[in-house]
């Protein structure tokens, strides 16, 4: 079960429910992914309605990563992710927002 938090949040992928947390090196892995811009950046296009697949796809996968899943991101591409492209974008905005609030 997700903690919020801690962080994390619950995403189910074919059936399976993980836990996804943006950790540093996760964070840092996603920089590299995204090759420009800055995580700044990217947090406003998400305020913003403004982000890609791309970005939901990286965010998915570096926050897969940072709750220990060991795939690749072409595993995903067949995958049913809970709620489809919304359901991924919405765990992809809760990943970096509690990656970026400080906790209550």
């Amino acid at each position: 079960m997700a903690n919020p938090h801690a962080g994390e949040v619950a995403l189910s992928i074919d059936g399976q429910t993980h836990t996804c947390k943006l950790t540093l090196g996760a964070l840092a892995e996603l920089e590299a992914t995204l090759g420009a811009g800055s995580l700044v950046d990217l947090v406003a296009r998400f305020e913003a309605g403004h982000y890609t697949s791309a970005d939901v796809m990286a965010l998915v996968v570096a926050g897969l990563r940072g709750g220990g899943w060991q795939g690749q991101a072409s595993d995903l591409l067949t995958a049913d992710i809970a709620d489809g492209p919304i359901g991924a974008a919405r765990a992809a905005a809760q990943m970096l927002a509690r990656a970026f609030t400080p906790p209550a």
